[in-house]
C-alpha cells in the first residue's frame, strides 16, 4: 500500500496539489470499494497518510525537475 502512495507522488508530483488532494480522497475510498473490513474507523487516519506518503516523493519529482530544467539551460 506504501509504495503505490509512494509511487504516485513521485509520479504525480509535478501537480502538487492535485496529488495530495486524490490522495486524501481516493485512498479512504479505495480501502471501502476494496471490502476493507476495518476501514470504517480509520479512515481519518487512513488519508492522512495516504498524503503524508504521497508527499514524501513529491520533493524528489520536484527535485528531478529542477535538474532536468537545469540541463536544458
Amino acid at each position: 500500500m506504501i509504495p503505490t502512495l509512494l509511487l504516485f507522488g513521485a509520479l504525480c508530483g509535478r501537480w502538487w496539489r492535485a496529488a495530495l488532494v486524490v490522495a486524501a480522497v481516493g485512498w479512504p475510498l479505495r480501502l471501502v470499494v476494496g471490502g476493507v473490513p476495518s476501514a470504517g474507523p480509520g479512515l481519518p487516519g487512513g488519508s492522512g497518510l495516504a498524503v503524508v506518503n504521497t508527499a514524501g516523493r513529491v520533493p524528489a519529482h520536484q527535485g528531478v525537475l529542477r535538474m532536468v530544467r537545469a540541463a536544458r539551460s
